[in-house]
């Protein structure tokens, strides 16, 4: 029998810090009897008045009953000694993360609890199997790696090390689902799903702000604005803190032996040099005043031009793209230039979706000087980014900025760029999801799942590719991958068979035979 189907279940939480007090909080509401322990018996005592604290609020506040409330702040009891776990079911490790202390951890525990006790790792980078490695019943051994704050975040990526038994991956999944959370069952590989796939946003992003394309603020407002994400990404590094999130970036780059779809950025390791940490230092990416930010994005607000004159000329080779911008164009009353090629005053409007505007202005033997790229890529009405070629004159640049601003959506000029800002982002968070389908690190299921639970993107990164067209994304990236020549942008097998089978990102390997008959 799973534990989890078991009554009367009794959970041991090593490390009492924000982790363990968490799951601890989760557990005792979900009925489990709770023994915490830490080295520091104060730092126990502390965490124990602090869980009942938060369990009184929630019944306060209406969420559970005062007799629940009650009952889960019984179930929570101070264990003065590893000895105290030894008739404990499952042992859920939430200490520092070094692998030497794990290890030796987890060697003494296995001479206090049964040979039928769980003992799980709460490691957010480590390998579950080398932990597991110095153990004599490695297959009791796995990864349960919740997610902080753990009452709000829903997600436990359950880890498979390679001596692990099914039984304990069930069981494990099982006591997630009963504490309600959300278990997605990964391999063990760097970073497991969240933190792997997470690499994408943050490094790419990076990427954009070293060559110069967009500022910080800029590449937050698109991001927000025109692609969904709850937080920019030089937003959510100061949230996080530079120190967690490049040390994670480095960790997992040299895992993967320095894949270069991981690398890091010179930007983060200078900034953390300089102890730029963001909110906790004061002064990040942004500075910060009474604990808020102090945004630029007023500096979005360009004065507007007297462009009554000029005529746009829109390009058609991208057909949605010129359907979007002409529907816009004709109803802001501006005169469009219908002819094959453009008039020589008139401004040219192009809309690639891998392309920068230099190679799209060169390939269509269209004025340099006179073009402005719009981006259509993630739809028109909620944000507008548009870049230019380093000869577009200014005069153009300002009546673009006029023109596509006038009915009150926000603008934002960056410098060329291939896939813009969205396009080139979206692309490296499908390509990397693709990257964990096709290790087998997880079902793409799961991969969408983790990625929405514990990250917040609107979209996991395999439904995201689906909805924007898989064909799509392996132009962007074929277009960078040959622009720059640099290997992080070659596109996965995975993603380039489907894109050319015509067949959903989300589709798993087909097993079985073709003959049913």
């Amino acid at each position: 029998m799973s534990f989890d189907k078991k009554d009367n279940l009794t959970l041991g939480i090593i490390g009492a810090g924000a982790m363990g007090r968490g799951i601890a909080q989760v557990a005792s509401l979900s009925g489990m009897k709770v023994l915490l322990y830490d080295s520091d018996a104060n730092v126990v005592s502390g965490a124990i008045r602090f869980i009942q604290d938060m369990i009184n609020k929630s019944a306060a506040k209406g969420k559970i009953t005062e007799a629940d409330a009650k009952k889960a702040v019984a179930l929570i009891k101070k264990a003065d000694s590893l000895k105290d776990f030894s008739n404990c079911d499952v042992v859920i490790e939430a200490i520092i993360e070094n692998l030497n202390a794990k290890r030796e951890l987890f060697k003494k525990l296995e001479d206090i609890v049964s040979n039928e006790c769980i003992i799980a790792t709460n490691t957010s980078s480590l390998s579950v199997t080398a932990i597991g490695s110095v153990c004599r019943n490695p297959k009791k051994i796995a990864g349960f790696h919740f997610f902080n704050p753990v009452p709000l975040m829903k997600l436990v990526e359950v880890v498979r090390g390679l001596a692990t038994e099914e039984q304990t991956i069930d069981s494990l999944v099982g006591i997630a689902k009963k504490m309600g959370h959300t278990p997605v069952v990964t391999k063990d590989a760097p970073g497991f799903i969240v933190n792997h796939t997470g690499r994408a946003y943050v490094t790419e992003s990076l990427a954009i702000l070293s060559e110069n394309i967009a500022d910080t603020w800029q590449i937050d407002g698109i991001l927000r604005d025109a692609a969904g994400f709850r937080m920019g990404p030089f937003e959510l590094f100061d949230l996080t803190g530079l120190d967690i999130s490049h040390t994670a970036t480095e960790a997992i780059y040299n895992q993967f032996y320095q894949d270069p779809r991981f690398r890091p950025s010179y930007i983060a390791q200078t900034r953390l040099n300089a102890g730029l940490l963001g909110r906790k230092t004061g002064r990040g990416f942004y500075a910060y005043e009474n604990g808020k930010p102090v945004l630029q994005d007023k500096a979005r607000k360009k004065e507007s031009r007297d462009i009554k004159d000029i005529k746009v000329w829109v390009d058609t080779a991208n057909t949605e793209g010129f359907k979007i911008l002409t529907a816009y164009l004709k109803s802001a009353g501006k005169d469009i230039d219908m002819n094959n090629k453009p008039n020589e005053d008139s401004l040219i409007v192009v809309s690639p979706v891998a392309e920068d505007a230099t190679t799209t202005a060169l390939n269509a033997g269209l004025d340099p000087k006179r073009v402005i790229a719009v981006d259509t890529f993630m739809g028109f009405d909620k944000h507008r980014t548009m870049m230019s070629t380093p000869a577009t004159v200014q005069y153009i640049k300002d009546a673009a900025e006029t023109i596509f601003s006038a009915d009150g959506v926000t603008v934002d000029s960056i410098n060329d760029s291939p896939g813009f800002i969205t396009g080139r982002i979206l692309a490296m968070v499908v390509n990397i999801g693709c990257n964990v389908a096709e290790k087998g690190i997880a079902a793409p299921e799961d991969i969408d799942r983790a990625v929405k639970l514990g990250l917040g993107y609107p979209f996991g990164p395999l439904e995201w590719g689906d909805k924007i067209g898989a064909i799509k994304v392996l132009d962007i990236l074929t277009f960078l991958y040959n622009f720059y020549g640099d290997p992080r942008y070659r596109p996965t097998p995975w993603l380039k068979r489907r894109a050319k089978l015509g067949i959903p990102l989300t589709q798993k390997m087909q097993q079985g035979s073709i003959d049913e008959g």
